[in-house]
């Protein structure tokens, strides 16, 4: 991007949102913007990195197959450096909730970060799916990291008419649902992949928090600006959370503790 050298940072932080369909848009305050952060963040995330300065050259981060799974790669292939600096995280000392309609966020005190989701969709290939998982000992490496986004065919056909998404196919960079049908050539990776998904999507968006989170968050339905509200609602009661300095015992529960290549699943 052709912008001046004293402009370019953009703080990967929750109050840096801005609204923004189907991703997570952040900006500064000169109207430099990056959009689709999340399964980078959420690779940051679940990979145990707590301070990281990302050169993006474009307005968006590279979709890649719809996941975080090339993201986690490089990074467990460059390799991770601890920093003098201790870990701080943000415990959550009571329920915070917030809605917009039938859709839920939540969150609420945990001595882990465990994520649940519930999904509910009309196309029957899809349905309704429920997961709950503790994003300690590098399960979102070995459970997440590699399912993809997914949407609708009617959402595509309406897209490509309107001149939008003209430069992705289905299987390369999302899974698309028609009814009954998985379209994308090869099926899916999980049989919940979609899900799985949204639970990798909000790992991200959470990590927009600055620093790791020590609750149990749970979306019904929610998708990247819900989880924001959340964020910005227990930003907002001081009395909801305060930020620790993690012993050896808290930093072995982080997401991304102890995780190695190995536990990267592999992927067609």
């Amino acid at each position: 991007m052709d912008v001046a050298r004293a402009h370019r940072a953009v703080p990967a932080r929750w109050d840096s949102v801005i609204s923004s369909p189907l991703c997570t848009r952040i900006v500064n305050d000169f109207e430099v913007s990056i959009s689709t952060v999340e399964h980078l963040m959420a690779a940051l995330v679940g990979c145990g990195i707590h301070n990281a300065r990302i050169d993006v050259t474009a307005g968006e981060v590279p979709i890649m197959d719809g996941s975080a799974s090339v993201f986690v790669r490089a990074f467990l292939n460059a390799g991770i450096v601890a920093q003098r600096a201790p870990v701080k995280a943000l415990r959550v000392l009571k329920p915070v909730e917030v809605r917009r309609g039938d859709a839920v966020a939540r969150i609420m005190p945990h001595k882990t970060l465990l994520i649940e989701f519930d999904i509910e969709f009309e196309d029957q290939a899809i349905g309704a799916q429920s997961k709950k998982l503790n994003m300690s000992n590098g399960s979102f490496v070995r459970e997440l990291c590699s399912s993809r986004t997914f949407c609708r065919q009617a959402d595509v056909d309406h897209m490509q008419a309107n001149g939008l998404a003209l430069g992705g196919s289905p299987g390369e960079n999302a899974v698309v649902f028609d009814g009954d049908k998985i379209v994308s050539p090869g099926g899916l990776r999980h049989a919940d992949e979609p899900v799985r998904h949204k639970m990798l999507d909000a790992l991200g968006d959470l990590g927009l928090a600055g620093v790791p989170i020590l609750g149990h968050y749970q979306g019904i339905r929610a998708g990247h600006a819900l989880t924001n509200d959340l964020l910005r609602a227990l930003f907002a009661d001081r009395e909801a959370f305060e930020i620790v300095e993690c012993d050896p015992k808290m930093l072995s529960l982080l997401p991304g503790a102890g995780v190695h290549l190995g536990e990267l699943p592999e992927v067609a």
